[in-house]
């Protein structure tokens, strides 16, 4: 008999080998280590995620994370699945479902969460339990030695140094998008030490900015001041953030579909699109 509750105190091997079970058809797989810092960044909580149990063994789940998005306090699905052999029982709906008046009590007030554009029938379900599409966003990636040179226009007067959230706000400024949850800078100040941030000076003011996960290869937030865009700023830092790569692959999740200027960037560096995800929400 199938019962479902909270992943508290569930041991961390257990929730590897579900998700691992239950993802071992797709193109990117995640070691252990890899799966506990992304659930980390994305602010996992397990007393407010949920699992279906067949016995001890986990067979589907939802890892929830918790945070706020666009001033509002948000439950994120961090990780929805459901092992093989017990899909198309609803499981998914049930849990979702199961989910929520705990949420509520710990006062959030809106679901988020990313599907693939192509996933039918997940998108069928989410909209059945009342989410909606809010952005559309584009995800690349390669392996590390697939990469190409890219050559630049090189301006002297630009110098390159790291540079702390303490230039959120200068930061913010450049953005064509809000960064998706876990691109966010409330994701990035979880594990500030698993991050490379890379910034682009001239004339002493910030003019472009690279957040980059080494052991990922994960290009988490890239931007540059509209001003100085063309001008070689962006190549110039991805370039040397992936100097740094100690993975081997590298990617970028979630753009919006309508950011050219970083679907351009990727492709000239060989980082092939692979598809798009739907951001929808639900408030709850």
């Amino acid at each position: 008999m199938l019962t479902i509750h909270s992943l508290e105190n569930v041991p961390d091997d257990l929730l590897y080998e579900a998700f691992r079970d239950a993802f071992k058809d797709y193109e990117m797989q995640l070691n252990k280590g890899e799966l506990l810092r992304m659930l980390h960044r994305r602010g996992f909580m397990p007393q407010l995620s949920f699992g279906a149990f067949d016995g001890d063994r986990l067979v589907a789940f939802t890892f929830n994370g918790t945070g706020q998005f666009m001033d509002r306090p948000t439950a994120y699905d961090t990780g929805t699945g459901t092992l093989e052999a017990y899909r198309e029982k609803g499981l998914a709906g049930r849990i979702f479902n199961h989910s929520i008046p705990p949420l509520k009590r710990a006062g959030i007030s809106r679901y988020l969460l990313e599907v693939l554009q192509h996933n039918k029938s997940a998108v069928s379900l989410y909209r059945k339990l009342g989410f909606r599409v809010t952005r559309e966003f584009n995800y690349f990636s390669e392996e590390t030695s697939l990469l190409r040179k890219v050559t630049f226009h090189r301006d002297p007067k630009v110098t390159f140094s790291p540079v702390t959230l303490s230039e959120k706000k200068r930061m913010r400024s450049f953005w064509d998008q809000e960064p998706s949850w876990q691109n966010s800078f409330e994701a990035v100040e979880r594990a500030p030490e698993d991050f490379l941030i890379l910034g682009a000076q001239k004339e002493n003011s910030l003019v472009g900015y690279i957040i980059f996960e080494p052991a990922s290869g994960d290009i988490t937030q890239l931007a540059v001041d509209p001003v100085h865009r063309r001008t070689g700023i962006g190549s110039r830092l991805l370039t040397r953030a992936l100097s740094g790569n100690q993975h081997h692959a590298v990617k970028a999740i979630n753009y919006t579909t309508d950011q050219e200027g970083i679907s351009f960037l990727m492709e000239s560096f060989g980082i092939t699109w692979k598809g798009t995800q739907y951001e929808m929400v639900k408030d709850i």
